[in-house]
């Protein structure tokens, strides 16, 4: 049987991963007509606005859906049609770590992978291919083909494929266009290769086909693991080592220590890793990536502590200004992002903070505090925060300026005009190796030698 030639593309799930993704194969991919859905009326609204303010900021994002949007790229929330005509389906949903029940803290809640793919079994009366897209753990595919083949109709027949992203925010656009590789895992049956066949022919309208490795459906879901974790998945540690290489992402552009990393998928991963392991009965395998957690939670304490120490050991009633919330530059997604923790602990030190971020809306910012901090009510956040329009707003009046995120306009700030509106002595915290000390100086301020731990920069 010849790979089936996909002209109808669905996606399931209009966030960071699906969006971008599936914009820029239909920008790629003029012949092919893509349909993202989303249960979330006002998220598919703001894909649909007429300004284009869409829910995501991302750079090149927009110019993207500016050219495919109504001519091959089409936002709905119409999901049963988008499965009854899609022959190829992204499921690309929401994988938050599990709040309760067995492995929370720890384990991918895979619910709202499981309601996708009961849907899809539930609607489609033709074959489909279905592709997992989501940040999930090792045999997720798996689970899926058997929720699909258990409750297919007569006739319906569903090739599973993975096909994990790589996308890193704030350079995702430019990661779909040149990926450094794109993997595709499926089951090692004629079917299964043919379903393969089929999703590397949409890619290879723009990436070279020595980039895009077909592996076996469960080997890619270990990167980053040990090889006691694929022996005992079955995933081979060759095919792990050998896509992992590909990234470009492993070396010096990760190795830049911070305040702590932070966003939707890393820490979630890890977690996930510590899970499986103990699972799999790897109490020493858990115990290694559940001290990476530990080690990024230390940071982010070690990093206010100084804060706080420098600050002659209080900073209550005390304005600190927190330059950046997103979890990092050039995206406006604030999951797990060090300033909430940050934040949270100058609140309980009864610490006054000026809040500033480009990108990321007020909703999110009180949003995200409320629950960091579910036993003080949001009134009560509301009186120690204050969300400002502007870096210099923020800087106003404060005695400390931490930061945060690194948004390149920080480094561009008129610190000549923030140290005149601080209260004396000022003080700068580094959180991302940012600012040019010595540039400040040259400016007029007076700092250490040399950089502490953390960063730390003293201004007289």
């Amino acid at each position: 049987m010849a790979p089936v030639k996909v002209t109808k593309v669905l996606c399931i799930g209009a966030g960071y991963v699906g969006g971008p993704t599936c914009a820029v194969i239909a920008l790629k991919c003029p012949h092919i007509t893509v349909t993202i859905v989303d249960l979330n009326q006002a998220r598919i609204d703001a894909w649909n606005s007429p300004d284009f303010k869409l829910p995501i900021y991302e750079p090149g994002l927009e110019d993207v859906v500016r050219q495919c949007r109504g001519r091959n790229l089409f936002f709905s929330t119409d999901v049963e049609k988008g499965i009854q005509e899609a022959e190829l389906i992204f499921v690309s949903v929401n994988t938050p770590t599990k709040k309760s029940g067995v492995g929370a803290g720890f384990a991918a809640d895979l619910n709202y992978v499981e309601l996708a793919t009961r849907q899809i079994a539930a609607v489609a009366t033709t074959s489909k291919i279905v592709v997992e897209k989501s940040t999930v753990p090792c045999r997720t595919a798996e689970s899926m083909r058997t929720i699909l083949e258990a409750n297919s109709k007569p006739g319906c027949h569903f090739d599973i494929l993975s096909n994990p992203e790589f996308l890193a925010e704030g350079t995702a656009i430019n990661d779909l266009f040149k990926p450094d590789r794109v993997l595709i895992g499926s089951l090692q049956t004629e079917e299964g290769k043919d379903a393969c066949a089929a999703l590397a022919a949409i890619y290879a309208n723009w990436v070279p086909e020595a980039q895009i490795l077909t592996v076996g459906l469960c080997a890619f879901s270990s990167v980053n693991a040990l090889s006691a974790i694929c022996e005992a998945t079955g995933a081979n540690i060759d095919e792990v080592a050998h896509a992992v290489g590909y990234d470009s992402r492993v070396g010096p552009k990760f190795l830049k220590a911070s305040v702590g990393f932070g966003g939707s998928c890393f820490q979630k991963d890890i977690l996930n890793l510590v899970y499986l392991s103990e699972s799999l009965h790897l109490p020493e395998v858990a115990a290694y990536w559940r001290q990476v957690v530990e080690m990024n939670e230390y940071q982010k304490r070690r990093f206010s502590k100084r804060v706080v120490d420098t600050l002659f050991n209080t900073i209550t009633g005390k304005r600190i200004a927190v330059l950046g919330f997103a979890f990092k530059a050039d995206t406006g997604d604030t999951r797990e992002s060090a300033a909430i923790t940050l934040i949270r602990d100058f609140q309980s030190e009864r610490a006054f903070v000026n809040i500033y971020d480009p990108q990321v809306v007020e909703e999110q910012i009180w949003l995200d505090l409320d629950e960091a901090s579910p036993a003080v009510p949001l009134e009560n956040i509301k009186k120690q925060v204050k969300i400002c329009k502007s870096a210099l707003e923020a800087c106003r009046d404060a005695e400390a300026v931490v930061i945060a995120t690194e948004w390149k306009e920080f480094k561009e700030i008129d610190w000549s005009e923030v140290y005149s509106t601080m209260k004396k002595p000022a003080f700068v915290f580094d959180g991302r190796l940012l600012v040019d000390a010595e540039k400040l100086r040259e400016i007029g301020f007076r700092g250490h030698h040399h950089r502490p731990p953390c960063s730390l920069m003293k201004i007289r």
